[in-house]
């Protein structure tokens, strides 16, 4: 298992900082975790899926 911090999350989502916190809060990203006091990770496997998941739904959306 990978963790990703937050400049991976975002380079890899191409989200801002703020944009991923407003999703987490919201429940339309992935929920962080906790690794110390002070830093947050996500799994890689969670990020994947909902990269794919976003682009299956513009896809989607396309087709119509």
């Amino acid at each position: 298992m990978h963790i990703l911090r937050l400049p991976e999350v975002s380079q890899a989502t191409g989200l801002s900082r703020s944009t991923i916190y407003r999703l987490v809060q919201t429940g339309n990203f992935p929920p962080s975790l906790k690794l110390t006091a002070r830093t947050i990770g996500w799994h890689s496997k969670d990020i994947d899926t909902w990269i794919a998941a976003r682009a299956a739904t513009s896809k989607d959306q396309a087709d119509d």
